[in-house]
């Protein structure tokens, strides 16, 4: 049985489908998926079956929505993304880390929960939902950054560019003038250069700082 460029167009827009639901990150989801939905709507037109096509003329559409909802907004003006203090000590936040908390270790392989009285930590939350968290330790004006973690969902979301961007007042209304960080895998000093941190200090290779 032999299989045309039409057919094989078919599976591999079925294949695309597959891919777009294993993938936990939403913007991999709805760029997959509109990659799938274009390729069946080709698939729908070449073999002139209109309920494919009107089907996927739709899910075009949807995606390309979503994914303009998840790019219009500057990194610091993202509506949908928000941050709350939240207690050290909160069950919520230790049932939190304890779940995530091999996510964590991947990219953060030294983190240990701090505590004290001068443990600050933030809830990052996406559309209302929980998405990440950041713990640290106050010193003087200065917060030193022991976590900051985001799902591997909304990893995509630039939560950590909006988090740190010069626009948002959320370290600078908890009397932070400066942001502390050592980084301990090439994924989490990526991660500080992207968003904004510089390397200092005596040991720059790990250690990183932002100026509020």
């Amino acid at each position: 049985m032999s299989v045309d460029a039409t057919e094989l167009l078919g599976y591999l827009a079925s294949a695309l489908v597959i891919l777009s639901l294993s993938m936990r990150s939403v913007v991999r989801l709805r760029t997959i998926s509109l990659c799938a939905s274009t390729t069946f709507l080709i698939y729908g037109v070449l073999i002139d079956a209109v309920p494919i096509i009107v089907t996927n003329v739709s899910l075009v559409a949807l995606n390309l929505w979503f994914l303009g909802r998840e790019f219009s907004q500057r990194g610091d003006d993202r509506h949908d993304l928000g941050v709350s203090a939240i207690r050290a000590t909160s069950p919520f936040l230790l049932d939190f880390v304890e779940y995530h908390l091999h996510d964590i270790r991947s990219f953060q392989p030294s983190f240990t929960m701090p505590s004290g009285d001068n443990v600050v930590s933030l809830l990052l939350t996406r559309d209302g939902l929980p998405a990440g968290l950041i713990v640290g330790r106050r010193q003087g004006d200065v917060l030193r950054i022991d976590l900051d973690y985001v799902m591997r969902e909304h990893r995509d979301s630039r939560l950590g560019r909006w988090l740190y961007s010069s626009h948002n007042p959320v370290f600078r209304e908890l009397g932070f003038t400066a942001l502390c960080a050592d980084a301990s895998t090439e994924d989490h000093h990526k991660y500080l250069r992207r968003v904004g941190f510089t390397p200092t200090g005596p040991s720059e290779r790990t250690r990183y700082e932002l100026e509020l």
